[in-house]
């Protein structure tokens, strides 16, 4: 099945909202997985406003699924990540200030600083992906820099889900068909819900891992957080009919 990484960061935005460690991120990292999570991610950002720089380490040594460290590698990102070695490090193009992250790489423009970006983190022994728009000819592109795997920007598709979800899902399908001709792995990410995430998983069925954050921290208020990651979990399980 897919796996589930769920992002923290929401939780840790309550949490720095009055300072001290209420709601505990560290034990509730290890609640989601043994709620039946395949990960943790994390987007620390230069502002700190949501996971700390300092959460890092404390965090590597916790987490026993995978630890998947996202953002714009920078070079204060960079010696994070070398430092701590997650499983995977997926690279963000988002701007210091930017509230969320909005668009992916231009693997073509960005060709020779994402090549010398990713030998540093394969060099270090961490599995390397890279946020990408679901355009062909960057998919080709991303192959290039040497990248494992793509994660597909999955904002423009949550958007228009409810408009044309054929049409909306269509590119994904394209473009995640390349990537796999092309041998790259394939994550997705961004505003993925109880909704839409079947449907995604379906149409899509090689993903190999969703990180969702956002969406699961909302559901969690309502369904209480151990239900929320069995109902997610739920909505990944290949149907092998």
């Amino acid at each position: 099945m897919t796996r589930l990484s769920v992002n923290i960061n929401k939780i840790a935005l309550i949490r720095n909202a009055r300072g001290g460690n209420l709601p505990d991120i560290f034990q509730i990292s290890k609640d989601i997985e043994s709620f039946g999570a395949d990960g943790i991610t994390v987007h620390p950002r230069p502002d700190e406003r949501h996971i700390r720089y300092s959460d890092i380490p404390r965090l590597k040594k916790i987490v026993s699924t995978e630890f998947n460290i996202e953002g714009n590698p920078i070079n204060k990102f960079m010696k994070l990540v070398l430092k701590n070695k997650p499983h995977q490090c997926t690279l963000v193009p988002d701007a210091p200030d930017a509230l969320t992250s909005n668009t992916g790489w231009d693997t073509i423009k960005h060709r020779n600083y994402l090549i010398d970006i990713i030998g540093q983190l394969h060099d270090a022994g961490i599995r390397v992906s890279i946020f990408l728009n679901p355009e062909e000819e960057m998919v080709y592109a991303a192959k290039e820099t040497g990248t494992d795997r793509i994660e597909f920007y999955t904002g423009p598709f949550a958007e228009n889900y409810h408009k044309d979800r054929d049409e909306a899902i269509s590119p994904y399908i394209k473009a995640a068909e390349v990537a796999k001709k092309i041998s790259l792995g394939i994550n997705a990410g961004h505003d993925l819900n109880l909704d839409n995430l079947k449907f995604f998983n379906e149409k899509i069925p090689f993903v190999d891992e969703v990180s969702i954050g956002h969406a699961l921290v909302s559901d969690a208020l309502y369904y209480g957080l151990h239900n929320t990651v069995q109902m997610y979990k739920n909505l990944l399980v290949k149907d092998n009919k």
